[in-house]
């Protein structure tokens, strides 16, 4: 376990995205919402605030996501905070810091799912090197 470990749950703010990296590993990508509320005791009403992750997945499991997640699912999203970086056609360095996920899971609070085992064997699960730098943004 890092320092960087991370569990979030909250609610899929677009389609899953699915890439083939260039050497064939799968990549999905998908925002989180996640939402905290609290009463205000100076108003007696409810405030919230919203905060947004970006969550990478690679491998077997993030072909499951894929074909399992779409916008306004809640998940449960285990993982770990993860910077990578990336140079631009023009040669800008950019920079990102997202969830690098080891489980995805669908909440159960608020609804039921299916659960339909992959026929590959193994869970195939794999995971980009922390502060990993490539070629070019795979998203």
């Amino acid at each position: 376990m890092s320092d960087s470990d991370i569990t979030i749950i909250g609610g899929l703010t677009r389609d899953p995205e699915l890439k083939f990296l260039n050497n064939g590993q799968a990549a999905v990508k998908f925002s989180v919402a996640v939402e905290k509320r609290w009463l205000n005791k100076a108003t007696n009403e409810w405030d919230k605030k919203v905060s947004f992750f970006d969550v990478i997945q690679y491998g077997k499991p993030a072909e499951n996501a894929a074909a399992t997640l779409v916008k306004g699912s809640r998940v449960v999203v285990k993982g770990a905070l993860e910077q990578r970086s990336w140079e631009t056609t023009e040669g800008e360095k950019k920079y990102v810091v997202e969830i690098n996920a080891e489980e995805v899971g669908l909440g159960l609070r608020f609804g039921t799912a299916l659960y339909a085992k992959s026929d590959s064997a193994g869970s195939g699960a794999t995971r980009a090197p922390a502060a990993a730098t490539y070629a070019e943004e795979p998203f």
